[in-house]
Formats: structure tokens, sequence, C-alpha cells
């Protein structure tokens, strides 16, 4: 539809009815209620297709004055992968063992984790989702970017709704400090590294911890 001279276009809602909409709400609770962060991959291929529609869901997301300040960096070489989990394992190393609190690791025992990822070799993709402060003009200025933080969140978020309900899984790692991910994918300097995502089947014998979400009272308020 083209823009009107105003530069707007009319909105065309999706005209479900008021049981259709309670409907469709308590659908997608018990979907994404389901899901969980995997850790045990499956390394069945998913097909690119696939994965380039989940990354353009997760990039209609909202952001700061629309300025959609986000690189996403789809990863299957296996090469790359390699060298992504051996920087992600030295990190790691480094804080399991020293730079975490003894409280931080006492609250990730229940969930069985360590340095160790041999998931970011097995799963059959990679995503890095960069952000990026500022996008670099043609005479060398610089265009500021807003809420960056907020709309990469947001839009991390889009992405793993869009692979749950796609029938895959993922994990939300964030190997600290993350640079090496700008260095192996060669990122210019404006993109930071924000989160990393495996991507694919869970394995036939993955296992999740047996954990309990906070219930409603709990989480929400109402005035």
């Amino acid at each position: 539809m083209a823009p009107t001279e105003s530069g707007f276009v009319p909105y065309q809602p999706l005209g479900f009815t008021p049981e259709e909409t309670r409907e469709r709400a308590r659908k997608f609770y018990q979907l994404l209620n389901r899901r969980r962060s995997i850790r045990h991959f499956s390394d069945q291929p998913v097909d690119r297709e696939v994965i380039e529609q989940l990354l353009l869901t997760a990039a209609s997301a909202p952001s700061g004055a629309h300025k959609q300040p986000w690189t996403f960096c789809a990863v299957q070489d296996p090469g790359l992968k390699q060298r992504i989990r051996r920087a992600a394992e030295e990190e790691e190393y480094r804080s399991y063992h020293g730079r975490m609190s003894a409280e931080w690791l006492s609250d990730l025992a229940p969930l069985g984790t360590d340095w160790k990822k041999p998931f970011l070799e097995t799963a059959p993709w990679l995503i890095v989702l960069f952000k990026k402060a500022y996008d670099p003009l043609p005479d060398g200025g610089r265009a500021k970017n807003y809420y960056v933080n907020e709309s990469v969140g947001i839009a991390a978020g889009f992405l793993i709704a869009a692979i749950h309900q796609a029938g895959l899984v993922t994990l939300t790692h964030t190997p600290s400090p993350m640079n090496f991910l700008q260095d192996i994918l060669q990122r210019p300097g404006h993109e930071r590294p924000y989160l990393l995502l495996p991507v694919g089947y869970p394995a036939e014998d993955a296992q999740v911890p047996d954990l309990e979400r906070k219930p409603a009272e709990v989480v929400i308020r109402w005035y």
C-alpha cells in the first residue's frame, strides 16, 4: 500500500471477535508456556528459508524512532561454529573459575550448567544478534540510534517466540565478554554482540530442569 502525502497509511486490524481474541490469547500462552531453554541439540538440519523467516519476524519488532538498531548473523559453517565454541568456552571457563560469585554459582547449580558448550557445534545454526548504537553515514558521520538495548531486547523476544512457534528450540547464551563474536564474524566497530542463540531441534534424549514459573499472583498486579 502506497503511503499518503502525510507519510502514513491506514492501519489494517486483524479483526478478530472478542471470543477469537480470548481464544488466541489463551492458545498463545499455552504454546509459549511450553518453551524451555535447551542445551541438548540434534544435528538434524534446518532449512535456511526457515531461519530467514524467523529472522524477518524478529526484525519486525518495534524500535526507537524505527531505527532498527540490529544485525542478525546466521552461522551454519562448521568451521565458524567450532571457533565460536572454543572462544565461548574460554570465556565461560574463566567465569566459572573466578569471575562468578559463590551466590551466582549456587543459583546455577540446579540447572546443571558448566563451562562446556558442545551445543554451539551440534546445533545446525547459531544466530548472533548484534546491537548498533549508531549507523555510519556516507560522509563519515554517525546517525544516532535510540533505546538500543530496549529495541534489541524486544527483537530477541520476538525471535525466541518465533523459534518456539516453528517447533524448534534455542538457548539464550551470553558468554561474557562476547567481543570474540565481533572478531570471528568480522563485524564493524559500531556493532556489538548482544546475544548468541543456538537454533535447531532438540536431541531425542534432551532433558530440562524440573522448574516452575512464578504464578500469576506473584508476577501480575491489577490496578
